[in-house]
């Protein structure tokens, strides 16, 4: 049998390398490593409208990171990390910005720590999800780690791919400026109104009814819309009553020919009925000659 004889350099470099090995090995055996590759990595921008921009991507076996921004008078953003497996009790994640593998020397830091709720999609505020955004177009690569809720000693590693970023990142910030700049929470109830004895709008209820009807026409979710009309006491009672059913109509017919079903409007005039200030004085009239209109979602 022949011995084989290995020098002091030789043996020290088999031995390193078999303590490399098993490193990396134990590494590996405690950590689940979550990411599309580059050659599956894809972001797509949906929900592209004047209400609504989404930037999502998908996690292979893990789930799907979405950033989203709606309509509002603020600038808005939020980020969500939607799971396939929903935590199962509370947690934080570390959320670290990772240079890519071809980047060894750039280092990470860490952005922010994520509350896991149990049973609920983790989320992360405006500051953060920005940052990640602009990390992700430096080619970092924002990345969660926590422990696994059933074995403390097992550690998950989410990250999010740079592969494909910059052209969907760009249609999402044109998305997000092209918002409008109000939310369906500021028109659901509105208070319109009239100038005397007239079926016309003050100057700033027309410009009110107008951005009613524009989101009208950009969200199909809307179920009901409610239109009730009323009078000051100027004049007789029973052109009064016909004056604000006029009125209702009027606006009726304004968001049927702006799309919306006819059956979806309810529109009603209740003449001097449910006065909200004094018809003695000039202010007051003008109060009470209103429309109001509430709309509800589906």
């Amino acid at each position: 049998m022949k011995k084989i004889v290995l020098s002091v350099s030789t043996y020290f470099i088999v031995i390193a390398g078999l303590m490399t090995s098993l490193s990396v090995s134990d590494v590996q055996a405690g950590i689940r490593q979550y990411s599309a590759d580059i050659h599956t990595s894809n972001w797509q921008l949906s929900n592209a409208s004047r209400l609504q921009c989404t930037l999502s991507h998908q996690i292979p076996r893990y789930g799907e990171a979405r950033f989203s921004a709606k309509a509002n008078r603020k600038l808005n953003m939020e980020f969500e990390l939607d799971m396939m497996l929903l935590p199962d009790n509370y947690s934080l994640a570390e959320v670290r910005s990772v240079a890519p593998n071809w980047q060894p020397g750039s280092g990470s830091r860490t952005l922010a720590n994520m509350k896991l709720h149990k049973q609920f999609n983790p989320s992360l505020p405006k500051k953060v999800a920005w940052t990640m955004l602009n990390e992700l177009e430096q080619g970092m690569s924002p990345t969660f780690y926590y422990n696994d809720w059933y074995s403390e000693q097992d550690k998950i590693s989410v990250g999010l791919s740079t592969a494909r970023f910059k052209k969907a990142y760009r249609d999402f910030v044109g998305c997000v400026g092209n918002l409008l700049n109000y939310s369906f929470e500021d028109i659901s109830y509105t208070v319109l109104n009239y100038q005397s004895s007239s079926d016309k709008f003050t100057k700033a209820s027309q410009r009110r009814i107008e951005m009613i009807r524009e989101y009208l026409s950009l969200d199909p979710d809307l179920e009901l819309v409610l239109v009730d009309a009323y009078s000051d006491s100027y004049g007789g009672r029973w052109s009064n009553l016909k004056l604000s059913e006029r009125r209702a109509e009027k606006i009726r017919d304004y968001f049927v020919q702006n799309g919306i079903d006819v059956s979806r409007i309810e529109a009603k005039g209740y003449g001097e009925k449910r006065h909200i200030a004094s018809n003695d004085t000039t202010l007051g009239r003008g109060k009470n000659r209103r429309v109001v209109i509430q709309m509800q979602k589906q």
